[in-house]
């Protein structure tokens, strides 16, 4: 039995999954397995099925993703989201861009050059963006001290955290932990 792999854009949360999967399976398609950005289904699809597909997508926030360069920049952004936003301990194990190349399969100058020609920003500055959107997240939920935060998303001090935060928000962390109205961000928008 053949089967079809579909990658889409703006898959970046468990939430997302759930409405892929649900909206699939009122399509009676089955699925073989689900991931951020990718599902595989159990048969392969006809024209129709895919633009059926395509619309549902649309319809819920997501894009069906259709050339290779796509694919590939998702697969990064997917592979980043995923390190920070739902991993222990953010790139610890190495350095972000030799982690990035191994889950890959690419060499990384040239994962740096295409994905700054396509996104305008490079992957560090979307490495910070993540990363800060996850600061804002953990401040809000307030468990976690900063110095732990700091250690959770693989930053060298307190400070270098604190100095990041400030460039990208405009805030400090305590500043931002006292708002009212916290100003986090759909990770697909960071």
């Amino acid at each position: 039995m053949n089967s079809t792999t579909i990658h889409i854009r703006n898959m970046v949360c468990k939430r997302c999954i759930k409405v892929i999967q649900d909206e699939l399976n009122k399509m009676n398609l089955n699925i073989k397995h689900i991931e951020l950005g990718k599902v595989v289904l159990s048969k392969k699809l006809t024209n129709d099925e895919i633009e059926n597909i395509r619309t549902m997508l649309f319809q819920n926030g997501f894009e069906l993703i259709d050339d290779k360069i796509s694919k590939l920049i998702d697969k990064i952004k997917t592979i980043i989201i995923e390190e920070i936003h739902y991993s222990d301990n953010a790139f610890n194990s190495m350095n972000s861009s030799e982690f990035i190349a191994s889950k890959v399969g690419y060499d990384y100058s040239y994962l740096s050059n295409l994905f700054s020609s396509v996104e305008g920003i490079t992957i560090e500055k979307y490495i910070i963006n993540q990363k800060i959107e996850k600061v804002k997240e953990l401040l809000v939920y307030d468990e976690l001290t900063l110095s732990e935060i700091s250690y959770h998303l693989g930053y060298s001090s307190v400070q270098h955290l604190s100095n990041q935060f400030r460039k990208i928000t405009g805030l400090s962390p305590s500043h931002f932990k006292q708002l009212k109205e916290h100003k986090r961000k759909p990770l697909d928008e960071v």
